[in-house]
C-alpha cells in the first residue's frame, strides 16, 4: 500500500481535484485521508467536508444511472440469466415505491450494502429528486463520521481501511442472515 507520506504529498501536489476524483471511486479511506491532510493545515475541513459529499453523491448517481439505464441495454436472455423478471423488477419498484428512502439510508450507513441498493434504486425508476435527497441524508452524517476519524486518527489510514472493510463485510454477513430469516419465515407463513 502507498505510504502516508506520498499520498500527503500527491493530495499536496494536486489539490482538492485529486480528492474529488479520488473520492468518486473510493469514498471512505479517501474521507479519512483527506480529514488528516486537513488536520495538517493542508485544506480547511469544511471545505473539503462539501467536496467529499458532493463526490459522494456524484459516485452514487454513476451506480444508479447504471441501474436505471441498465436493464434496457440487457438482451432479454441476459436479463433471465441475471434473475431480472418482470415480475421482480415490479416488486423492486414496489419496495422503493414504499420503502424506498429508509432503504437508501440505511444502505449508505451500511457501506457494504450500499452499490447494490444503490443500482437497485435506479432500476427501480426512484425519482431522481427522492434519490438524491434520501441519498444526501445517509451521506451526511457518514462523510462526518469519517471525516472526524481521519481529523483525528488519520495517521492508521491502513489499520482504518482494513477495520473498514472488516466491518463492512460484517455488517453484509448479518444483513444477509437478517433477509434469509425473514425469506424463511414469510415463506413458512406462506404455506
Amino acid at each position: 500500500m502507498i505510504s502516508l507520506d506520498s499520498i500527503v504529498q500527491l493530495v499536496e501536489t494536486y489539490g482538492l481535484w485529486l480528492i474529488f476524483v479520488l473520492a468518486i471511486i473510493e469514498g471512505p479511506i479517501v474521507t479519512v485521508i483527506a480529514a488528516y491532510v486537513s488536520a495538517l493545515g493542508r485544506f480547511d475541513i469544511y471545505a473539503v467536508y462539501a467536496l467529499l459529499v458532493v463526490a459522494d453523491l456524484v459516485g452514487d448517481m454513476i451506480y444508479y444511472v447504471i441501474g436505471r439505464l441498465g436493464p434496457r441495454w440487457l438482451s432479454p436472455c441476459w436479463q433471465a440469466r441475471l434473475g431480472l423478471s418482470q415480475q421482480r423488477l415490479s416488486s423492486l419498484e414496489q419496495h422503493f415505491d414504499g420503502h424506498g428512502g429508509k432503504t437508501l439510508v440505511i444502505g449508505k450507513l451500511t457501506h457494504s450494502a450500499g452499490l447494490f441498493i444503490l443500482v437497485a434504486a435506479g432500476v427501480s425508476k426512484m425519482p431522481v429528486g427522492r434519490f438524491l435527497l434520501f441519498n444526501l441524508i445517509g451521506t451526511l452524517p457518514k462523510t462526518a463520521a469519517f471525516m472526524a476519524i481521519g481529523y483525528s486518527l488519520g495517521y492508521a489510514y491502513q489499520t482504518i481501511d482494513s477495520y473498514i472493510f472488516r466491518t463492512s463485510l460484517v455488517i453484509l454477513v448479518i444483513g444477509a442472515l437478517i433477509a434469509l430469516i425473514w425469506l424463511l419465515r414469510k415463506r413458512r407463513k406462506s404455506r
